[in-house]
């Protein structure tokens, strides 16, 4: 059964505008939320609605609406871009949610068309097949679909996006929970074979912060985003290290805010808040909610579902 609702701020909308107003924003960028084919999300709730047997924690969804008015709430927060980031469990499922991802893209210009793949035959054909067409972001997450990242179908695939430029989110962390692949050492070793990878690290690698800041110190192509990092319920959980902090202001220009919208058992307004809440400076603060993304994505006027230069 779900958990009992979020209780959310009354307009907060409004609150998290006013946060971006105070800073001189004209908006945000979202880098890390989720939309996906109904049967698929609706499971991916379902797993989360038994997160107290799996985690020991309730982990309700703060944000369990439609599709259409999931995007009015993101719009209403201020976030002039955001990502329809999914994975699959198994074989045959990438194309399926690329093909989904790409028309709801088209439906809605301020998604960056997002796309995915699984180590299996086909996968190098459809990756590039994505690229051409468009794709902006792609997401792998190592812990659901329990692979490699190493694995050898995934050769021509590493290779396809390291010569377009094509950012990676990668959820290689073993938080929230360690699965047969998880770690840094995957990366590590996925990175000197695909040195030019632009990789995003999801949950900045939670809990293995400071492996996976090290990985950016050595790679400038990779960055890290705050999704759910910093928040209460992320600190009861994988505190992240103060003595990490010099470190996380050193990487602010590879730094980018993401929330995991709509699957966030708080408010979105206290992810927003949680990466004001570092103090780190309002320049470093602007530049992760908003300019380090635009930057790495390339944003202009023309919106979120134009195709960058091909480096």
């Amino acid at each position: 059964m779900p958990s009992a609702p979020v209780p959310l701020p009354p307009h907060e909308a409004a609150l998290v505008r006013s946060r971006l107003e105070t800073l001189g924003l004209p908006g945000m960028v979202d880098i890390h939320t989720h939309f996906m084919p109904a049967r698929v999300l609706d499971k991916v709730w379902a797993y989360f609605d038994r997160a107290e047997e799996a985690f020991g924690r309730p982990w309700p969804i703060a944000y369990r609406t439609g599709d259409d008015e999931r995007v009015e709430t993101l719009r209403a927060f201020g976030v002039e871009a955001f990502t329809a980031l999914s994975y699959p469990h198994r074989p045959g499922m990438a194309q399926w949610l690329n093909a989904w991802a790409a028309d709801f893209a088209d439906t809605h210009p301020d998604c960056l068309r997002s796309a995915t793949f699984f180590p299996e035959p086909g996968a190098s054909a459809y990756v590039r097949e994505a690229i051409s067409s468009g794709a902006r972001v792609f997401k792998v997450h190592v812990q659901v679909g329990a692979f490699d990242p190493n694995d050898p179908l995934l050769d021509d695939v590493w290779a396809a996006l390291e010569e377009s430029g094509t950012p990676v989110v990668i959820h290689a962390g073993n938080g929230p929970a360690p699965g047969e692949h998880t770690g840094v050492a995957g990366v590590r070793a996925l990175l000197r074979r695909f040195p030019g990878l632009v990789l995003v690290v999801a949950h900045a690698g939670m809990p293995e912060y400071r492996e996976f800041l090290e990985l950016c110190v050595a790679h400038p192509r990779v960055h890290i985003d705050t999704t759910m990092v910093f928040t209460r319920f992320t600190e009861e959980l994988a505190p992240f290290p103060s003595e990490l902090r010099d470190l996380l202001g050193e990487m602010g220009e590879r730094v980018l805010f993401g929330s995991d919208f709509p699957n966030i058992p708080y408010p979105y307004l206290e992810a927003v808040d949680s990466v004001i809440d570092l103090a780190m400076g309002e320049q470093w603060t602007r530049d992760v909610l908003r300019e380090n993304a635009r930057r790495l994505f390339r944003l202009d006027d023309a919106g979120a579902t134009r195709r960058p230069p091909q480096s």
